[in-house]
């Protein structure tokens, strides 16, 4: 019960510390009206032409690829622990169970990512 307690004066205070700093900010930081900065681009750039363009989708495949592959990264992250308790145990024999089941669903969607081809960059 004391660790939740902790953790729920952690999050309190964190939070607080949030809003603190938002509401300060509001008060120091200067705010200009100017028609310049309510234009589409605020980076100094004036802008040429309409913002609608087309844009290659291969730019959103690479993306979502990256997301997948990088959610199963930091899905392995908690494996660790399991791989400490099966060390801790001696058993190396579900160790290398748990990692090769892992390490095949992560082939294999790299695999089926490959042979489909988003990963080509100039389609055939």
């Amino acid at each position: 019960m004391y660790e939740f307690l902790l953790i729920f004066i952690f999050v309190i205070i964190s939070s607080g510390f949030v809003f603190v700093a938002l509401l300060l900010g509001k008060f120091v930081r200067p705010s200009v009206e100017d028609n310049e900065k309510i234009t589409t681009y605020e980076c100094g750039e004036r802008p040429f032409s309409k913002a609608w363009f087309n844009y290659n989708p291969r730019f959103y495949m690479f993306a979502l690829i990256f997301i997948v592959f990088d959610v199963a990264v930091a899905a392995a992250l908690p494996s660790f622990v399991v791989f400490r308790y099966f060390l801790i145990q001696g058993d190396y024999i579900s160790l290398l169970i748990v990692l090769s089941v892992f390490l095949l669903i992560l082939m294999s969607a790299l695999s089926y990512v490959l042979i489909k081809g988003d990963l080509d960059w100039i389609r055939k």
